[in-house]
């Protein structure tokens, strides 16, 4: 892969690192920029983080080189680590000194010593993130690549620098950053890099469930996250780390009948999906939509394969998997539940005369993420008959058009009933209590189901009607409010 050298003299042309260059130079150190911001440049890709290793003390260039800054530059140390970071408005700067590492066989976490720059790329996880540019002034700008990182990018291939069984059984979460780099990028892993991952697969357990899920984020936020899970399928780590995706894999026939491999069509409504949206949590929902179809598959010889209610109970099975997962337990996960819950719904509607009771309930138990619903059910549509997929898609648009017209005349998108709770009790003298659910949600439904409209006025005279069905009356004189 060619690059002028210009090219590479205009990356490092800003500022940050003609001060880095300066505070270098004026102690005495051999400074470089190493890794992705390196790559990067050869990519054309942007990159805002910038690691400068440096050797000897990493932290005390920082230090100068954030004096030399000003006041818009906050510094930090951790030197714990022995790192330090210089933060600017846009700009990340991370400091460590060149070190070499040594691993005990249960931890990821290495011993580190001191070393020079080549100690420091023999650590890298791949070549193309091992380049070095030497930011000194009499080598301001000369690429040091000892793996031939630049010729594997041209290649397009990922590749460790070292023995790809020591680099992997070190540090197993290089295993999935491998899988995640040949996604982003669309890059291939060398066979004998991969053959390291299969055969180095289950020391993935050493790695905590925060940084798979990392990694599992970046890979679901690619351009094509097949890609990443074709790859965690194949190297045998997505049984260990997401084993629930991993058993909708497979296709059985009986009597003559068969189902479509559920992990196949599920990859291909997340790859649908990420066309219309990036959102991370409605890629995580398209992942998980069908994911208690093994466990209510049945074979029926009148009706063939079925999965009967699996939409409820995927919804039930995930916050047990996002709690083994370690994925947030709030808001997030609600969405994904209700997500995989709703998905049906759509798509009966889009099979059937749409009535506007079934719109109005379907607008209230989504309310504001209908789009991203509707979005869902659409990725979800995979038929290789392209009659019954344009059947599909047109009247997924029939019912947008008709989600449209009847919010802006019913206004049913997270609507409250317009009488509340508080104004039952108080109008028939009552405590909480079973009598006062059942006439709140009576208006509900009579809202929904189109008997009365979304006003006050009728929704009052309708309470009144329902309490007097139950024998209740009034306590004072009925007035709406």
């Amino acid at each position: 892969m060619d690059i002028e050298k210009e090219e590479i003299l205009r990356h490092l042309s800003g500022r940050p690192f003609q001060i880095i260059r300066e505070a270098a130079d004026e102690a005495g150190l051999e400074v470089y920029v190493i890794g992705g911001y390196v790559r990067d440049i050869f990519l054309c890709r942007p990159s805002k983080d910038i690691d400068v290793v440096v050797v000897g003390s990493g932290i005390e260039l920082a230090k100068a080189v954030a004096k030399k800054l000003g006041k818009k530059a906050n510094l930090s140390v951790f030197r714990n680590f022995g790192t330090a970071q210089v933060k600017l408005k846009d700009l990340e700067l991370e400091f460590v000194g060149a070190r070499k590492e040594s691993y005990n066989h249960d931890s990821r976490k290495p011993i580190v010593e001191d070393g020079t720059l080549e100690d420091d790329q023999n650590r890298r996880d791949f070549t193309i993130n091992a380049l070095a540019l030497c930011l000194n002034e009499d080598r301001f700008g000369e690429l040091v690549d000892p793996f031939g990182g630049v010729e594997d990018m041209a290649n397009l291939t990922i590749r460790t620098p070292l023995d790809p069984d020591i680099t992997f059984s070190d540090d197993p979460l290089r295993m999935m950053r491998a899988i995640r780099f040949a996604t982003q990028l669309g890059f291939f892993i060398d066979p004998t890099t991969f053959e390291a991952i299969e055969r180095n697969r289950g020391r993935i357990g050493i790695i905590s469930k925060e940084r798979i899920v990392d990694e599992l984020n970046k890979i679901i936020l690619s351009p094509k996250p097949s890609i990443g899970f074709e790859l965690l399928d194949k190297s045998g780590l997505l049984p260990l780390i997401f084993p629930e995706l991993a058993a909708l894999k497979g296709a059985e026939t009986r009597e003559g009948i068969g189902h479509k491999d559920n992990f196949a069509h599920t990859l291909m409504v997340l790859d649908r999906l990420s066309k219309t949206s990036d959102d991370l949590w409605l890629r995580w929902s398209a992942l998980f939509h069908d994911i208690a179809k093994p466990v209510t598959k049945r074979f029926d010889p009148r009706l063939g394969w079925t999965f009967h209610n699996h939409n409820f109970i995927g919804e039930k099975m995930i916050p047990g998997i996002f709690r083994k997962m370690k994925l947030p337990l709030n808001e997030k996960m609600k969405y994904v539940q209700k997500m995989v819950s709703l998905h049906m719904r759509p798509i009966g509607l889009s099979d059937e005369e749409v009535t506007d009771s079934a719109i109005r309930r379907l607008l209230f138990d989504a309310g504001d993420d209908i789009d991203d619903l509707i979005k869902l059910c659409e990725a979800d549509i995979t038929s290789k008959n392209p009659d019954k997929v344009r059947r599909y898609l047109n009247n997924f648009r029939l019912v947008r058009e008709r989600l449209v017209a009847i919010e802006e005349k019913d206004r049913v998108r997270n609507f409250q009933p317009p009488v509340s709770g508080e104004e039952i009790m108080a109008t028939f003298g009552l405590a909480p209590c079973r009598e006062v659910g059942a006439i709140k949600s009576s208006i509900k439904d009579a809202i929904l189901d189109g008997v009365i409209p979304n006003e006050r006025e009728a929704a009052w005279k309708y309470m009144l009607e329902k309490a007097h069905a139950m024998g209740l009356s009034a306590v004072k004189n009925e007035k709406e409010g």
